[in-house]
């Protein structure tokens, strides 16, 4: 006999309220930033192979994992939005954190390609077009400009967008390092220019991948967020009229925007239990933890013995 079928299931009322999914506001944003950037993407191409460029060109192939990162991010946005079932009773709140990693690690990939290409280049220097690297650049800096306004103000919501975002903040950095380059060459004629800005680059984009990558992975091991002290956590509940002692205490984060709380509490008197709980959510709230579980004991308990024999 299959175990789900023991027992009915848990009604969608009640998964809708254990488990709600904050609402994302950005999306359309998302939309827009794909459009404008999967057009200028294969202008850059282009414009890239005629100037035999190696900035346009890593920040052309830069602006095709930024397509690939905001449809995927998008995809991820719309499937969390669905709700939670008896088989999935978190619905789908952690896609948005995988699409964060799978973002993350394609920017140490983009960076990996720029650096290698550079490397080549730095041997052996190939003639560049100057003009059309500067002018190209300056258009597509106007396009990164105006793709990381529209994502500024949602890259704390989700670590979702902020993947999209820094995808984006690499590309404007790549747009203002092809116009120094195209500068550079312009006025002195310096050919290596193009691949040492190119370096240059890649390193600031590292920078920004380790973190989300770092924060997605702290998510997906149900750390403790680097916002909230477990220690405060532990004296605000253990200090709660009627607590006795704390105890098995967890503070993660579900998805972006949703920190949860499970912990045992003894109390010297159990009648009073709900009135411990109340409090204890309250101030978990001031902390913006609001998924509390509380278990309410007399005596603390052995998880690891069964009945009876639990008591310690």
């Amino acid at each position: 006999m299959n175990p789900r079928d023991a027992a009915p299931p848990p009604t969608d009322r009640s998964l809708e309220c254990a488990h709600r999914v904050p609402e994302r506001k950005h999306s359309r944003a998302l939309k827009i930033v794909l459009v404008i950037t999967a057009s200028f993407m294969v202008v850059e191409f282009v414009a890239g192979r005629i100037a035999n460029s190696l900035a346009l060109l890593s920040d052309a192939g830069h602006m095709l994992t930024d397509v690939a990162a905001l449809t995927l991010a998008l995809f991820a946005a719309w499937i969390a939005q669905r709700p939670a079932t008896p088989d999935k009773t978190f619905g789908y709140l952690r896609l948005e954190i995988l699409a964060a990693l799978v973002n993350g690690a394609a920017l140490f990939v983009v960076a990996g390609v720029i650096v290698w290409d550079a490397v080549g280049r730095l041997a052996d220097p190939p003639a560049v077009e100057p003009r059309i690297l500067f002018g190209v650049a300056s258009a597509g800096l106007a396009v990164n400009i105006v793709a990381a306004w529209l994502l500024h103000s949602g890259r704390g919501e989700s670590l979702n967008i902020r993947g999209v975002y820094l995808h984006v903040l690499g590309d404007l950095l790549g747009s203002i390092g092809a116009m120094a380059a195209g500068a550079i060459i312009l006025l002195t004629g310096w050919m290596l220019a193009d691949p040492v800005i190119s370096v240059g680059i890649a390193l600031l984009i590292l920078v920004g991948a380790w973190r989300l990558v770092r924060e997605s992975v702290d998510v997906l091991l149900e750390a403790t967020p680097r916002h909230i002290a477990l220690g405060e956590v532990e004296r605000l509940i253990a200090t709660v009229p009627g607590v006795r002692d704390v105890h098995d205490l967890h503070v993660w984060t579900l998805t972006s925007g949703v920190v949860a709380m499970s912990g045992h509490a003894i109390v010297t008197d159990p009648a009073g239990g709900q009135r411990v709980l109340e409090a204890v959510q309250e101030r978990m709230a001031g902390l913006g933890i609001h998924h509390v579980t509380m278990q309410i004991e007399r005596n603390q308990l052995d998880p690891c013995l069964p009945g009876k024999d639990r008591l310690l």
